[in-house]
């Protein structure tokens, strides 16, 4: 998949080019050094590489992640809030706030507040929010088609176990509808869990079980793998996915990469500030 796909021939009215014009680009954070560079920096670049229009800004939503990377790397990183009251107060007119969150839940509806704030308040002339990863038929093809691309040859024996963060909100949902196109798209033994939500890595074993499964390789389905993929995946401790899966009989095998290294992943997002783009030519 190539940015050229994704991106529209628009002409903008002259003043339109005129003005300055920024995209803010919004994940929970990390505090892995490796893979903020290898996850997050690499999408910010591959829109950057696309919108050489737009100057590039970033923000994190997690004020934990914020604080400890102030406090152990003297980084200074802007919540949502803060991040567009400075692109107000350096003359910024448009602005696109694109997501780099999983799917439309809490963390992307309190981003979606915020924007809304500004909007109400007009601070900028246009401002406008980008969708997360898994929102339209479209983006659910996308990913599916980008985990194929990364998933090694799997047998009846086999399988592959995503590892999401899972949500109380409903848009936990949104797991389910991918399970399904797994399904759909006939990518084999390939299944999704969560951390914080449904299923859990205990409704799933009984299923694999139930299949057949002797060998399982877990993947995170997160930007990142950070924290989670190293502590909750792929740890050493009992009641990591690895030592419960080992415990039950499985062999193991981990796949150490968030999905910001994937570059289908990647252009999703790209579509997702092209989408917004095109509404403002219409608009």
């Amino acid at each position: 998949m190539h940015e050229e796909k994704h991106k529209k021939d628009f002409t903008f009215p002259a003043e339109d080019m005129e003005r300055k014009k920024g995209i803010l680009v919004v994940s929970f954070g990390t505090t892995c050094m490796d893979a903020l560079k290898s996850c997050i920096e690499s999408s910010e670049n591959i829109i950057r590489k696309s919108y050489s229009g737009y100057e590039i800004r970033r923000a994190f939503t997690s004020g934990v992640v914020i604080k400890k990377l102030k406090d152990r790397y003297g980084m200074e990183i802007d919540g949502v809030d803060d991040a567009l009251k400075k692109m107000k107060n350096d003359g910024f007119e448009e602005v696109i706030v694109q997501s780099l969150h999983i799917i439309p839940g809490i963390e992307y509806e309190d981003i979606k507040e915020t924007v809304g704030k500004y909007k109400h308040e007009k601070a900028f002339k246009k401002v406008m929010l980008g969708k997360p990863i898994l929102f339209s038929y479209d983006d659910y093809i996308a990913a599916t088609d980008a985990i194929k691309a990364q998933l090694p040859v799997l047998n009846n024996n086999h399988a592959v176990l995503l590892m999401a963060h899972g949500t109380s909100h409903f848009a936990n949902a949104c797991y389910s509808e991918l399970q399904l196109m797994f399904q759909y798209g006939k990518l084999g033994n390939v299944y999704i869990a969560t951390v914080e939500g449904y299923p859990s890595i205990r409704d799933i074993i009984p299923m694999l079980k139930g299949r057949g499964i002797q060998e399982v390789t877990l993947m995170p389905f997160l930007l990142v793998a950070g924290n989670h993929a190293i502590n909750d995946m792929a740890g050493n401790s009992s009641d990591s996915w690895k030592s419960i899966l080992k415990s039950e009989g499985f062999t193991v095998n981990t796949y150490m990469h968030g999905l910001g290294e994937n570059m289908t992943f990647k252009h999703i997002y790209v579509k997702h500030v092209n989408d917004c783009m095109y509404r403002n030519l219409r608009s």
